[in-house]
């Protein structure tokens, strides 16, 4: 018996991200309160994208747009693709700026997927969609936090990707630099070596379990817990003023880091009212998303979500 697809339009809003935090590259993330709204009804034939804000004029309009794939995907993951699909996208992820754009797309098309079908979400619970995004994405870190909110911890097994969602202490509220300039994945990983020396490899696993450590219980150690050795200075030459406006709130005092592959700016700990990163830079003030993209509409009565991927702690 083939899938039973719902009439009625099915919503998701999928929180941008941070990843890597520092030391914890390719591992850690964070789901910030920046959204994108998501919405798609199944149609008797075609795809169309509608696209306001971030990436409007730039990003396809049809089944190649990335929550488009990332919907066929999923349903071919459930045995069945609907005749069409109309996809609304009120985008206010900034694009290629290191909070997660392309995770928010791809978790919201697999989201968006599951709660078009009825029993969806049961037919493919949260582990199964945290596997179908990373396999698309190809990594975990971003589309962990997205999918589950909060602050994350992914891995990847023969099985595919894992993760566990920690909630963040009270009192940690991320500042982000977005600059004008976009950043791109790909270019920020070619800048990495293929061999790192041991003993920074040991410092990042210090630091990356500090960092575990201040985040949920102890803001205070912030600072040194987000020191790294693995990745953001072979990424500085590449992207120079991030690498300064980084170094510049560190050296106040502030819990500074790369967010993601750049070249967005996220700041962990209160950043002094005087401080100025400069024209080219906006800067807002954020909190944690602690839900994740959850589903609303069609058989979905209420947000709801099930079994975390791996495991949840309070």
């Amino acid at each position: 018996m083939g899938l039973s697809f719902v009439s009625e339009p099915v919503s998701v809003s999928t929180p941008a991200t941070s990843a890597n935090l520092g030391p914890g590259f390719d591992a850690l993330g964070l789901a910030l309160t920046l959204y994108d709204d998501l919405t798609a009804t199944v149609t008797g034939s075609g795809f169309t994208v509608e696209i306001e804000g971030q990436g409007a004029g730039e990003l396809p309009t049809d089944e190649t747009h990335l929550v488009v794939r990332s919907m066929l995907a999923t349903f071919d993951e459930l045995g069945e693709r609907p005749p069409g699909l109309a996809v609304r996208c009120v985008n206010r992820i900034p694009q290629a700026r290191g909070l997660g754009s392309s995770s928010a797309a791809i978790v919201g098309g697999v989201q968006l997927a599951r709660g078009l079908v009825k029993n969806g979400l049961t037919l493919l619970d949260d582990a199964d969609a945290l596997r179908i995004a990373a396999r698309i994405e190809g990594h975990p870190d971003n589309v962990a936090p997205c999918l589950l909110g909060g602050f994350t911890i992914a891995w990847t097994e023969g099985t595919g990707a894992r993760a566990v969602t920690l909630a963040p202490a009270a009192g940690v509220r991320p500042t982000v630099f977005v600059p004008d300039e976009r950043g791109y994945t790909a270019t920020a990983r070619a800048a990495l070596p293929p061999q790192v020396p041991h003993a920074d490899g040991a410092f990042n696993a210090g630091r990356a379990a500090l960092l575990t450590h201040a985040l949920t219980s102890d803001p205070s150690l912030l600072f040194p817990a987000t020191e790294d050795r693995l990745h953001q200075g072979y990424r500085g030459p590449g992207m120079p003023g991030t690498a300064s406006l980084v170094a510049a709130l560190r050296s106040v005092g502030v819990a500074a880091v790369v967010s993601g592959a750049g070249p967005t700016v996220l700041a962990l700990t209160e950043v002094p009212a005087d401080f100025h990163p400069g024209s080219h830079w906006r800067g807002e003030v954020l909190g944690v998303d602690d839900a994740g993209a959850c589903v609303k509409g069609g058989m979905v009565e209420h947000a709801e979500r099930g079994p975390v991927a791996a495991g949840r702690t309070s």
